[in-house]
């Protein structure tokens, strides 16, 4: 995969992130088939000029947002969470869900059956 078409692996991600859901760097480089490259995502947000894009759903693998704290986009993100339904405290987000695509999967392949396999739709 060259870095054009990494940069959008990481892109279709981070938009197919559920409103009021987060993930973390890490696990959004894992989906876009991209393990260990959590500062990639990182980079790609940095550069990020597309306003419709939810970067404020992803978050520290430890649920902290990593601007700096009282910056005004940590407060930015701070209220698009919270407009989202995320309960945002000290800047931190408690995860509930370790991984927000699974739902996400469900909804397109339907359940996981034990084993790891899916029923047929």
């Amino acid at each position: 995969m060259n870095s054009e078409q990494a940069r959008q692996a990481i892109l279709g991600v981070i938009r197919a992130i559920p409103a009021g859901q987060v993930m973390g760097y890490g696990e959004v480089a894992l989906h876009a088939g991209l393990p260990g490259r959590a500062r990639m995502t990182a980079q790609v947000l940095g550069r990020n000029d597309d306003p419709d894009l939810p970067w404020h759903r992803v978050l520290r693998a430890d649920g902290r947002i990593a601007m700096p704290e009282g910056s005004a986009g940590w407060h930015a993100q701070c209220q698009r969470l919270r407009s989202e339904g995320v309960v945002v405290e000290n800047g931190r987000v408690r995860r509930v869900r370790a991984d927000p695509m699974q739902a996400l999967d469900a909804a397109v392949w339907g359940p996981t059956l034990p084993g790891g396999g899916r029923r047929p739709g």
